[in-house]
């Protein structure tokens, strides 16, 4: 049986060269094998259409070398050594410690000890330990480009109703999008990753240039680079690319490449609120044989949120980071989208194989993610054509969620399968019974003590958020007593204190 050390294959990787132009910033990842002591190289991108780098100035330089090392937090496990080489302050450095440690113990459980078709024999058999560091990698800070540079600490102070939003085109980012236009000043960004997950973001985003002025599209090639890394790990099967998968086969830390891709944007335009759009149930804390997890969800879950908010405090950005949709479900997600702003959900694509026809990418019908949502309109009463279903695909996809079901928690999954039940768009047969149970809280507000709490919301969207939110939610519930329980939103619960305040008072 493989050990957890057992997947150190790298002398070391150094993240280096850094290259930074107006529009334009790079770094050369190198790896040197154990095995052969080759070093193998490639170069991370991210670039512009309009200039965020000044290459004299030190901020500029800083951000930019955080950018550049966020793929390389995924690779602690197989490492005896990281060298990031760039400008950084000990806040990053602190910062890239805290989140390659808790990358390298949630890969270590959801990847090497969780299913993993991706897996050569014997290292999908790795036996569970509990160990007081799971980075196998020394971390190595060096400056070798920009010891001319000093870093001082600022104290900035962006403008409170500007918010930039990490979009993709699907419907989190879609509803952020539209409920921002009613309270603020809406500055959606999204990253061109140079891969096929362009797709579902390329409906919106023309959308968005036509009528959106501060919409922006940055382009990175990290998916390329993460395909790279992959090809170098000799326990990963040479066929990836060809094997049909939910997962990666690596990576977890993947949300915070997109997100750090936003922040030039956010600094230049003295934006205060970083958006993403996260639902309820992406916030999990879990243990698997006695080690704690976020059963792969760490980079969509408010811990995520609240320690770049922190982060960014530490910086003195005084930036904060959340997400408006924690307290929904994917059901009430979709039903406030489609039913307060049709005009952006008719661009939706969650479909992860969509393909182009004309100047329109359309979803491939085939898969969970459109059986999940032809599903949700369905029992929404809104026909999923306004977002590119044919007749034929609807049909299909109803027909499947009659034999198969859909990734959703238990409770959400319930509640989908009793309103298609109940309304007669799918028959009820053994599965469908079984699965289809109601749950009114689907459809409602939902605060609890972990998932979804007001304190990690800032105090000056509550009320505005919240009256938009509440036309479409069936009520409001918290969790007490392992029980949901109404409440009133009201004064009271919108005064508790941002959990920033609260750990400084």
């Amino acid at each position: 049986m493989a050990e957890l050390r057992d997947l150190v294959i790298f002398e070391y990787l150094k993240i280096h060269q850094l290259t930074i132009e107006p529009k334009k910033v790079k770094a050369t990842y190198t790896v040197k094998k154990m095995a052969d002591q080759t070093e193998v190289s490639n170069e991370l991108v991210y670039s512009y259409n309009s200039t965020f780098f000044d290459k004299k100035e030190a901020d500029d330089v800083n951000l930019a070398s955080m950018m550049l090392v966020q793929v390389a937090i995924n690779y602690g496990l197989f490492c005896k050594e990281i060298i990031f080489d760039g400008l950084f302050d000990e806040a990053d450095k602190r910062f890239i410690q805290d989140m390659v440690e808790n990358t390298s113990r949630e890969i270590y459980i959801n990847k090497f000890l969780s299913p993993n078709e991706f897996l050569k024999p014997p290292f999908d058999k790795l036996e569970a330990k509990q160990i007081e560091r799971y980075t196998a990698a020394k971390l190595v800070f060096e400056n070798t480009l920009f010891p001319h540079l000093k870093l001082t600490k600022m104290q900035a102070s962006p403008a409170a109703d500007k918010f930039a939003i990490l979009s993709s085109g699907g419907k989190d980012s879609l509803l952020t999008y539209g409920l921002v236009k009613e309270i603020g000043e809406a500055h959606p960004v999204f990253i061109n990753e140079a891969g096929r997950h362009w797709y579902t973001a390329y409906n919106a985003y023309h959308h968005f240039e036509e009528t959106e002025p501060n919409t922006v599209k940055p382009w990175c090639n990290s998916d390329r680079m993460f395909n790279w890394m992959v090809r170098q790990l000799p326990f990963i099967k040479e066929n990836f690319q060809n094997i049909r998968a939910d997962i990666y086969p690596i990576r977890l830390w993947t949300v915070a490449v997109f997100l750090f891709g936003v922040l030039p944007v956010a600094r230049k335009r003295n934006i205060k609120h970083v958006l993403i759009g996260n639902e309820y149930d992406s916030t999990v804390k879990t243990m698997h044989k006695g080690i704690t997890n976020y059963n792969a969800l760490y980079d969509q879950s408010k811990y995520f949120d609240n320690a770049l908010t922190r982060y960014y405090q530490k910086k003195g950005w005084n930036m904060l980071q959340y997400s408006m949709l924690r307290s929904m479900s994917e059901l009430l997600i979709l039903k406030t989208l489609v039913k307060r702003y049709p005009e952006l959900q008719r661009h939706q694509v969650s479909c992860h194989a969509a393909h182009k026809e004309g100047e329109v990418m359309k979803p491939c019908g085939n898969c969970e993610k459109c059986r999940r949502i032809v599903g949700m309109l369905t029992a929404l009463d809104e026909d999923p054509k306004r977002c590119g279903y044919t007749d034929v695909q609807i049909e299909k996809g109803l027909k499947a969620l009659e034999t198969k079901t859909v990734k959703q928690i238990g409770s959400d999954a319930s509640q989908l399968y009793y309103l298609l039940v109940s309304k007669g768009k799918i028959s009820k047969n053994e599965s469908t019974s079984k699965l289809a149970k109601e749950h009114k809280e689907i459809t409602m507000l939902r605060f609890d003590n972990e998932r979804s709490m007001l304190r990690d919301l800032p105090e000056g969207i509550r009320q505005p958020l919240f009256n938009i939110l509440m036309e479409h939610a069936d009520g409001q519930v918290k969790m007490t007593d392992r029980k949901w329980n109404s409440f009133t939103l009201d004064e009271n619960a919108f005064s508790q204190p941002y959990f920033l305040n609260e750990k400084q008072s």
